[in-house]
């Protein structure tokens, strides 16, 4: 849960025991559970929405992804010009 320990949830209770005292400590754990859970309530719709978006689009997930195609090859070389009539220069020899 959130890279936290034992020790350190222990800290943490410690000092919001210190903070708050143990009248308003259960209440803040319950408004904060409460809390803790609409924001995951609220995040899932969002996730749920944003998927159906990406179905309807087409669209997949990065990890869904298939892997790029190859470049097209290139081109294959200009051939040079054919060779055509000679042309005299400006002086018409």
């Amino acid at each position: 849960m959130f890279g936290i320990g034992m020790p350190e949830m222990l800290l943490i209770l410690a000092v919001a025991l210190l903070v708050f005292g143990p009248r308003r400590l259960p209440e803040l754990a319950r408004t904060l559970g409460r809390t803790f859970g609409k924001v995951r309530t609220a995040a899932r719709g969002v996730q749920r929405e944003f998927e159906r978006e990406m179905a309807q689009t087409g669209l997949q997930r990065p990890g869904d992804a298939p892997p790029p195609t190859p470049p097209a090859a290139p081109p294959p070389p200009s051939e040079p010009p054919a060779p055509g009539p000679e042309r005299s220069g400006p002086s018409g020899n």
